[in-house]
C-alpha cells in the first residue's frame, strides 16, 4: 500500500466514520460526494466497476471531498463541475463511475435530500412554537376573554380554548409536513434522464445508503414531475404556517387600537419601540416583524407554483435549491417570531372581564336557556334576547346593571299572543347567572368546548401529539445519519482492503 493511500485510509477510517450531520454541511456538494461514494461501493461489489480501479478512484474522490471541506474550498453544486475536479485528482478513469447516471437523477436526488433536511428543521421549529402555545393554554384554562367574529365582540371564551384552536391549525401543518416528507423521502438515483438505463444499477442499495425510505418508482416521474411537485408542496405548507401566524398576530394587533387593551406585549427589548415624535406610543415592533416575516414567507411560497406554471415537464425553473430552502427558512423565522410573541404576551383577566361585561356577549345564553329549560322555540327566545339588547343599548345600560323588571316587561311583550309561557320564566338570580361570562363557559356541554374538563383533555391530547412529532423528527434524523454513517464505514472498509 502506498504512503498516500495509507494516509487516505486513515482519514477515511478516522474522520468519515464521524456523524455526517456534524462533520460536514449537507449541501449539494456533500450529497454529490455521498452519491459517488455509494456508486463506487455498489458498482464495484456488483461487477459494474473493475475492482482494480477502485483504489485510485476512491482516493481521488476523497481528495476532492477533503479539498471542498477546507475553508474557502471549492464546493460545486453541479455534476458537470464536480466531475472535472475528480478527473483532475484521479484521471479520466473516474468517469467509469458515471455509467448509467445523469445530472438529472443526481440533482433530483440531492434536491430531495436537502428538502428532506429542511422539512425536519421546519418540523422542529413548529413543534417548539406549538409547545409554547400549549403551555400558555395550560396557564389560562380559567382566564375568560372576549372572542370576536366579523371584527365585533361575539362571545366569551376561555383563553386556553382560543389558543387550542390556533394550536389545532399548527397541528394540521405538522401533519402536512409529515405527509410531504414521505413524498420527498424517495430516491431518484438510477433513473438517469427520464427512462432509466441499460446498466443494471441497484437503486435500492443506493437509496438505503443515502437514507431514503423508498424509490421514486417511475423513471420519468423522478426528475420530470416529482422534482417539480416537491417545492410547490413545500411552498404550500410554508404558506399555511404563515397564514396561521398572521391570523394570530392580526387578532392581537386589533387590541392596540384600544386605549386599554386586555392583552398586549410586554414593553421593552425587541417587543415594542417608542415613537420618534409621540411620547405616549409603544409600537408593537415584534408583531410588525412577525407579520412581515409571514408575508415574506407567503411571497416566497408562491414562487414555485408560479415558476412551474406553463412550462414543460422537467424544466429547471422551480428547482433552485437556494430559493426553495429560503422558503423553509422564512417559515422557520415566522414560527420563531410567533414563539417570541407568545412568550411576550401580557394578559389582563380583569380588563378582559370588564370588556365582556360592557357589552352583551352572553345574550345568546338567554335564548338557549329559554329553549332548553322552558320550551320556547329558539328563534322566539333569540327574539327576546335581541329585544333586551336593543333596549339596553338605546338606554346605555350594560348587562351587569340591567333591571330585571325590564327583562320581564320585554319578555312579556315579545311572547304576547304565542303559546309560550307569558311570564318571564327566569328568576332574577337565573337571569343574572345567564349573563355571567364565567357561567357561560362552565355550562358548555359539547365535545371540544371551552369547559375546563374539555380544555384539559385537549391539552393532554395536544401534548401527546407533540411528543409523537418530536419522536418522528428524531427517528427520521437518526435514520438518515445512520445510513450515512454506514456508507462512510463501508467506504472506509473498501479502501482498507
Amino acid at each position: 500500500m502506498s504512503g498516500f493511500r495509507s494516509t487516505v485510509c486513515k482519514v477515511a477510517i478516522g474522520v468519515f466514520l464521524a456523524s455526517p450531520a456534524i462533520a460536514q454541511e449537507r449541501d449539494e456538494f456533500f450529497w454529490l460526494g455521498e452519491m459517488n461514494k455509494a456508486s463506487v461501493i455498489i458498482n464495484s461489489e456488483e461487477g459494474l466497476l473493475d475492482k482494480e480501479d477502485v483504489p485510485a478512484i476512491s482516493e481521488a474522490l476523497l481528495e476532492v471531498i477533503d479539498a471542498g471541506n477546507q475553508p474557502n474550498g471549492a464546493r460545486p453544486s453541479a455534476v458537470i463541475r464536480f466531475e472535472p475536479l475528480w478527473i483532475d485528482a484521479g484521471g479520466i478513469e473516474v468517469t467509469l463511475v458515471h455509467a448509467g447516471r445523469s445530472s438529472q437523477d443526481m440533482h433530483a436526488t440531492y434536491r430531495a435530500a436537502i428538502q428532506r433536511d429542511k422539512l425536519l428543521e421546519l418540523a422542529a421549529q413548529l413543534n417548539a412554537t406549538a409547545t409554547t402555545l400549549i403551555d400558555l393554554a395550560a396557564d389560562h384554562i380559567d382566564t375568560i376573554v372576549p372572542n370576536y367574529t366579523n371584527g365585533v365582540a361575539a362571545q366569551p371564551n376561555s383563553y386556553a380554548h382560543y389558543l387550542l384552536g390556533h394550536a389545532a391549525g399548527l397541528d394540521r401543518d405538522a401533519q402536512r409536513i409529515r405527509e410531504a416528507y414521505a413524498r420527498v423521502d424517495r430516491s431518484a438515483m438510477g433513473t438517469t434522464v427520464l427512462n432509466g438505463t441499460s446498466w443494471p444499477l441497484n437503486r435500492q442499495r443506493m437509496a438505503d445508503y443515502l437514507g431514503f425510505a423508498a424509490l421514486v418508482d417511475n423513471a420519468y416521474d423522478a426528475s420530470q414531475i416529482s422534482s417539480m411537485d416537491q417545492p410547490v408542496e413545500i411552498g404550500q405548507i410554508a404558506t399555511s404556517i404563515a397564514l396561521h401566524t398572521g391570523n394570530f398576530v392580526e387578532d392581537l394587533m386589533t387590541q392596540y387600537a384600544q386605549s386599554r387593551p386586555w392583552i398586549l406585549l410586554e414593553e421593552g427589548g425587541d417587543n415594542t419601540y417608542v415613537s420618534s415624535s409621540m411620547p405616549q406610543k409603544r409600537n408593537p415592533g415584534l408583531l410588525n416583524s412577525t407579520r412581515s416575516n409571514a408575508s415574506q414567507t407567503i411571497a416566497l411560497g408562491l414562487g414555485p407554483m408560479l415558476q412551474t406554471h406553463n412550462i414543460t415537464p422537467g424544466m429547471s425553473d422551480p428547482k433552485d435549491v437556494e430559493q426553495n430552502s429560503a422558503i423553509v427558512d422564512a417559515a422557520i423565522d415566522t414560527l420563531a417570531g410567533f414563539d417570541d410573541v407568545l412568550n411576550a404576551l401580557v394578559i389582563r383577566p380583569e380588563r378582559a372581564m370588564e370588556e365582556l361585561n360592557s357589552d352583551w356577549t352572553t345574550s345568546q345564553e338567554i335564548a338557549d336557556i329559554l329553549m332548553r329549560d322552558h320550551g320556547l322555540p329558539f328563534r322566539e327566545g333569540h327574539h327576546v334576547a335581541s329585544e333586551i339588547v336593543t333596549y339596553a343599548r338605546n338606554e346605555g345600560i350594560g348587562p351587569v346593571e340591567f333591571p330585571y323588571a325590564e327583562a320581564q316587561r320585554i319578555y312579556a311583550e315579545t311572547v304576547a299572543g304565542t303559546d309560550s309561557p307569558q311570564d318571564f320564566p327566569l328568576s332574577e338570580d337565573e337571569f343574572r347567572a345567564a349573563l355571567n361570562p364565567v357561567n357561560v363557559i362552565r355550562n358548555r356541554a359539547t365535545t371540544g368546548g371551552p369547559q375546563p374538563a374539555e380544555v384539559e383533555r385537549m391539552i393532554s391530547e395536544s401534548r401527546a401529539r407533540l411528543a409523537m412529532q418530536t419522536q418522528w423528527i428524531a427517528d427520521r434524523r437518526s435514520h438518515i445519519d445512520t445510513a450515512l454513517s454506514n456508507l462512510d464505514a463501508d467506504f472506509a472498509a473498501l479502501l482498507a482492503n
